[in-house]
């Protein structure tokens, strides 16, 4: 398996787990934010896709992700509802963290492997998404895991800054 494919694989399977997530979510807004992610994780698989078939017109999808999460974040935190979670949804998040930081170290060793530079900016620009989806699970994780407390911090205003 190449890189590419490799990636695509990746993609594929954190969209699938973010689709689950979204249907499991006991909150409307982090329902939205699983499934942004999951649409994420669609447009990067579209961008290594292209990238796997050397097309001439590449470049990396715009996020959009972390302007909508500090949107729905905000209306948590002015709702100021602090919502239980179970221990298996809690996993899950922990897991997704460490899927997410995992994507990234894979890409940032796929980017060394480039001798493409254009891919190699892709492959690194990507990584650096993935990361940034790791700091909005862990801001998830911080209020599953303590709502009272993240609601009274409101910390996640440096999401994606």
């Amino acid at each position: 398996m190449n890189a590419y494919e490799y990636a695509m694989k990746i993609e594929k399977e954190g969209e699938v787990f973010y689709r689950k997530l979204a249907e499991e979510a006991n909150h409307e807004g982090l329902s939205k934010i699983f499934t942004m992610l999951a649409n994420e994780e669609v447009k990067h698989y579209k961008m290594f896709e292209k990238l796997s078939k050397n097309s001439e017109t590449i470049t990396a999808p715009k996020m959009e992700v972390f302007k909508e999460a500090r949107a729905v974040f905000a209306e948590m935190h002015k709702d100021s509802v602090a919502y239980s979670f179970e221990d298996q949804q809690i996993d899950f998040y922990r897991r997704a963290i460490k899927t997410e930081d995992y994507a990234y170290k894979q890409y940032l060793e796929k980017a060394d492997e480039m001798t493409n530079i254009q891919h190699k900016e892709i492959f690194l620009k990507i990584a650096k998404e993935e990361l940034k989806h790791k700091e909005l699970l862990e801001n998830i994780l911080e209020y599953v895991e303590q709502p009272t407390e993240w609601i009274a911090n409101a910390e996640f205003r440096n999401i994606g800054a």
